[in-house]
Order: C-alpha cells, then structure tokens, then sequence
C-alpha cells in the first residue's frame, strides 16, 4: 500500500489526533530520550500526546525538556499508540494492558519480537533515539533544540558516550546535526554518565562488595536490602553495570539486582565479538549482542548461580567457534601456499 514504511508512519502520524507514547519498565536514557523527543516533537505539531513510563523518570532526566508532562498510567482514548525503545510488549508493564497491537514500534534491539502493525527496527542503530534522528524530518517532524537535547540525551546513554562497539560514522554525524540544532554535549553528558549521586555512590559500595570473578566473566549482585539501608530511590543498578565492564580482562559483566516482586533483573555486558543477546533471549529477555538483560523470577543466589553457569557455556562456546574458525583459515593459508 506504501511505497516505504516513512510514508506508513507519516501518512498515520497525520491521520491521528490522540497519541499514546510508551516505553519499557525502568527506563534508561535512551528509552527516556526517545519518549520525549518524539512526543514533543508531535506536540509541536498540534498532536494531543500522552507520554507514559509506568515506573517514572529516573531523577538525572527530569531537567530534560516534556519530563514534567510523563505519567505513570494511560487515561483516555488514543488514535495512535506507539511503543519506543522496548523489544517485546512485555516489557511495558501493564501500561497497554487493553492493547493487544500497538499501531507503531520504534526499536534497535536485535532480539525485537516486531509486535506492532508497523514496525521501524533498525538493529544495526547505536540507539532509538538515534533511530528517530534519522527518520523524523521524513515524517514532517522538527527537531528542535529541546527535541534535539532528549535524542542525543539517548545516544549518549546507549552508547556510553560513544564508546561501545557499535559506534559508527553516521551515529556521531546524527550527533553533530542534534548539536547544530542547540542541543548542549557537555550538559548531557554530564547529566547522563557522570553525575551521580551520594546514595547511588553507596549503592555501587554495596554491589563491590559482593563483586566476583570466574575466568573472563565478573559479576556483582544488588540485593533490596542494600536498596533499603543506603536510600537509593530508583529500581536499578545505578549503571554499576558499565563499572564492571570496564575491568580491563573480563570478557562478560554481568549484574543481578533483586526487585520486590520476587524477581531478578540480570544485565550483561560483553566485549566486541560476544553476543550475549542469545543468552538473554533463552531466559526470556533480549537486547543487543553487546549489551542485553532479562528479568528472572526466583531467588537471587539461584538466579546467579544458573546466569553465570549458562554464560560460562556460551563464553565456551564462543572461544571454541573463535578457534575454529582461525584454525580452519589457517588450513586454507596451507592449502594456498603450501
């Protein structure tokens, strides 16, 4: 019916009046980012637009401009919903309990489940927000500063400042078009990678504590209790995860925190070669190869212990691949010069 899927999401964005805008549980800045540069893009154009995280803003985002318009539950009828940033609806929460198909899902997980009537994943994307740069002019939407300032906000948070493996030339030349449109680098770079704190400082103290090592993978665990005695208000790790990842030998990092519903988000982080998207997925979560979680529901000790004995497999697995393959390149090197 449409040429491009641009013309499908611009053609509706134009039919459409009332606009749900969701993102997943414990947001994180790229699904922050994205929430709010899109929805207030759409506001500029006259749009009548919800933005709903069910756990709310972390407190490092609220100076980010549309932060006070988020809610927490969906009210009212919609002509168009859309779900940013999340691989599976799912992961929403309860937030689109009465929606069976959402009409629009912008993503860049590799492991997205493509649940929508229309689905824009680019998983070869550093990020959604950056997803969205790209896109929005072609579907009539003006980045402005402010809308420039959340979609950098998402690329500075899923690329770590630029630093994962997947960072390309178009990322960073997406990034110097949001800085033209005014949005400030070293603000939101601060606000989103450096900044932190005293409770979440005490919070990394606690995780430290328990950090351990087998081989090539680390680990640190999060209990509530922890959460509790040191007064760390959000429902995460504090981005302990990329602390862990920074220890020069380790192959995988991986961080358990305990949640009150009984359950344990697991967060992987692997250096370039590694895909632990698989490993996610097979727990009933997802990702990216580089970068992927899962909540698990069960004790936190068993939780770990079986997580850290299915990542040993696949660190195996991928080792014996590795080899494999050099030793069957060096065969051929035989065959051709020998």
């Amino acid at each position: 019916m449409y040429d491009s899927i641009d013309e499908a999401i611009k053609v509706k964005f134009a039919e459409s009046q009332s606009i749900l805008i969701v993102s997943h549980i414990r947001p994180d800045g790229d699904a922050v980012g994205s929430l709010l540069g899109l929805g207030l893009a759409l506001i500029h154009q006259g749009k009548a637009v919800q933005m709903v995280l069910e756990d709310g803003l972390p407190d490092k985002y609220l100076p980010l401009s549309g932060s006070d318009l988020v809610r927490r539950t969906a009210q009212g009828e919609f002509d168009m919903s859309i779900v940013v940033d999340c691989s599976d609806i799912e992961r929403t929460g309860s937030v689109l309990s009465n929606i069976s198909k959402p009409d629009l899902n912008i993503d860049h997980h590799k492991t997205n489940l493509n649940f929508a009537a229309l689905n824009l994943v680019e998983a070869d994307s550093v990020a959604t927000a950056a997803t969205l740069a790209e896109h929005m002019p072609s579907w009539g939407l003006e980045i402005d500063c402010a809308v420039a300032s959340c979609l950098l906000t998402g690329i500075i948070a899923d690329t770590i400042g630029f630093r994962t493996s997947n960072i390309s030339a178009q990322a960073l030349r997406l990034s110097a078009d949001l800085i033209d449109k005014g949005a400030d680098l070293p603000k939101l770079y601060r606000q989103t990678l450096v900044s932190r704190s005293f409770e979440a400082i005490g919070f990394w103290g606690a995780g430290l504590n328990r950090l351990g090592r087998d081989g090539a993978i680390v680990w640190a665990s999060l209990t509530l209790d922890d959460r509790r005695k040191i007064g760390y208000p959000d429902d995460d790790d504090a981005d302990l995860i990329n602390i862990l990842a920074a220890i020069g030998d380790a192959k995988i990092a991986i961080i358990f925190v305990e949640h009150e519903n009984g359950s344990v988000k697991v967060s992987w982080r692997a250096q370039a070669g590694i895909d632990v998207s698989g490993i996610a997925l097979s727990f009933g979560g997802g990702g990216h190869a580089a970068a992927a979680g899962v909540d698990i529901q069960g004790d936190l000790t068993e939780v770990r212990d079986s997580v850290i004995q299915a990542t040993k497999v696949l660190l195996a697995e991928t080792f014996a691949s590795k080899n494999n393959k050099i030793l069957v390149e060096e065969e051929k090197g035989e065959h051709k010069y020998g």
